[in-house]
């Protein structure tokens, strides 16, 4: 074969590579025979129907649609609760239940699994106004986050108030100074999300309670208010005065502290010195206040004038116990609104915002601290005789000290800015959780922890039963009750002994007063869920837990 002849088959061959008809893999053999379909192109999805399957057809046409579309079988007259294919029981929601139980059952529900909802409020026939109503949920928000009420209650109003305008699929976000919501209509459609940040806190029960009988009205199915109406009975909450003025809130603040000097030992005279005191401190905060200081300055300020007043009675040997003054300086100052809330944060699992209310919580202490400390430190520099087993000379008088629990009770509630119609039962609740205290602390001699604890978690549990009943926040019923048993004198010991160089025993003091703020803070949301655990108001299943992997 010569060299022409043999280039000439591979010739052939490279011109056959270029014939698709001839070379490709996906080329039709020859001599079979395939039907046309008109020129559509060939159904190659594993997912086709396999040729001779018949399958049921609708008896009407139906249009084609997505994977995502609504399903022909589906009914809106479905039931509200249902077991999905997983094993997950269904969850009994039982209208007469207060919606705080209601939204809290849902919340921890996968979006799944949630009831369709059912419009309270009446919308229009083309639906609800999204942005608006998202813009109301956070308006809502802010006023009970600024207020002092616990995240996992803030989502849980954030979230009625999205279903009773009836939208569906909402997801609330709670942070300490960030509140969010977002709300998908469908799996197909892009999800609607708004923010609104927290900037200004005030202490301001009255308006707590408004907004929460808000809520309250707004999920109710026999009261019907639109979108314009909410507005506008919110803007008039955002409006209102405090109900007690400030020269009420500076002599509160002075009966207070009156009230707990007779608590660790005091007399009269020990009643007037750190009445006197506060107040000082008290109108120095307001000043410091208006000059736009932070916080950790005005309770420095404010912790100086009872310290300082107790010095100078010791300096001028006055027969009188000057660490009951002090003490009793400390107690209106000590944070034990937002230490509990701090605390039941952390519970129920919203570790962000427990983390930055206890942060917050620490720099308020360190403030009293360093105020408290510094005039300490210059009073035993200058000879005062400071003696910090003053105070631990507790005569036996139980009726003067339940009747100083009660008004230590009132006066807290003064300074919370709480309606006049609750101040009566937190008073009663802070009588009977000084006189359980009392029993078990001098009567049965048991640790000041435990008898902190449950005195605190029956503080907790008759303020939740409180709140159910008038269906309100539970804070105006707790928060002051608890005045009675914050650590005042366990504080005052120890920055005492540092400031005397005994730094260990300081140390333990100090500890001692976080055992015991953490004691109220636990009791308080024990009793709580204690409540809400064999408590259920009608509610036939009890609510999730918050997390259901144990940590692990």
């Amino acid at each position: 074969m010569t060299e022409a002849e043999e280039r000439k088959p591979r010739s052939d061959e490279a011109r056959s590579s270029y014939d698709p008809e001839m070379t490709s893999e996906f080329a039709i053999p020859a001599g079979l025979a395939l039907s046309r379909t008109g020129g559509e192109a060939e159904t190659t999805s594993e997912f086709a129907v396999p040729r001779g399957l018949d399958t049921p057809q609708p008896a009407g046409p139906e249009p084609e649609g997505s994977a995502f579309s609504t399903p022909s079988t589906y009914s809106a007259q479905s039931a509200p609760a249902f077991t999905p294919p997983n094993g997950i029981p269904a969850v009994s929601l039982v209208k007469d239940a207060p919606w705080q139980d209601r939204m809290r059952t849902m919340l921890r529900m996968p979006v799944a699994e949630r009831p369709a909802p059912e419009p309270v409020q009446k919308v229009d026939e083309g639906g609800p106004a999204v942005p608006r109503v998202l813009d109301l949920t956070l308006r809502i928000g802010e006023l009970l986050l600024a207020g002092g009420e616990n995240a996992e209650d803030v989502e849980a109003a954030m979230f009625a108030v999205c279903r009773s305008y009836g939208l569906d699929r909402c997801e609330p976000n709670v942070t300490f100074t960030l509140l969010s919501i977002s709300h998908q209509p469908s799996l197909v459609e892009d999800p609607v999300t708004a923010s609104r940040t927290v900037r200004r806190r005030g202490t301001d029960y009255t308006r707590l309670s408004a907004v929460f009988r808000l809520v309250d009205d707004l999920t109710d199915p026999e009261t019907s208010i639109s979108l314009e109406e909410a507005y506008r009975r919110l803007a008039e909450i955002r409006r209102n005065r405090h109900p007690y003025p400030g020269w009420a809130l500076t002599l509160a603040a002075g009966l207070l502290a009156g009230a707990a000097s007779l608590l660790v030992g005091g007399d009269l005279l020990v009643f007037v010195a750190a009445a006197l005191g506060a107040m000082l401190g008290d109108r120095l905060a307001w000043l410091c206040a208006g000059r736009g200081l932070p916080e950790f300055y005005q309770f420095t300020v404010a912790a100086m004038p009872p310290a300082a007043i107790g010095v100078t009675l010791t300096a001028t040997h006055v027969d009188v116990a000057a660490s009951a003054v002090i003490t009793g300086g400390l107690f209106a100052l000590l944070p034990g609104r937002a230490l509990v809330a701090g605390v039941q944060d952390g519970l129920t699992g919203f570790y962000i915002t427990a983390s930055a209310r206890l942060l917050e919580v620490m720099y308020f202490f360190v403030g009293i601290v360093t105020g408290v400390l510094v005039v300490l430190y210059f009073g035993v520099k200058f000879g005062a005789k400071l003696n910090p087993d003053a105070s631990l000379n507790i005569a036996d008088r139980p009726l003067l000290e339940i009747a100083a629990s009660m008004l230590l009770s009132l006066t807290f509630a003064v300074l919370l800015q709480q309606e006049r119609s609750t101040v009566l039962a937190v008073t009663l609740n802070g009588g009977v959780a000084w006189s359980v205290y009392g029993a078990m602390r001098y009567a049965g001699d048991i640790s000041p922890v435990a008898a902190t604890a449950v005195a605190a978690g029956l503080v907790g549990l008759f303020g939740q039963l409180l709140s159910r009943y008038r269906f309100a926040s539970a804070l105006p019923y707790t928060t002051a009750a608890i005045g009675p048993l914050l650590p005042g004198s366990a504080t005052y010991f120890g920055l005492l002994a540092m400031a005397q160089n005994d730094v260990n025993k300081g140390l333990v003091s100090l500890a001692k007063a976080a055992s015991l703020a953490m004691a109220i803070a636990i009791g308080v949301n024990l009793g709580s869920e204690i409540s809400r655990l064999f408590l259920r108001f009608g509610s036939a299943e009890g609510r999730r837990a918050a997390k259901r992997t144990r940590g692990f």
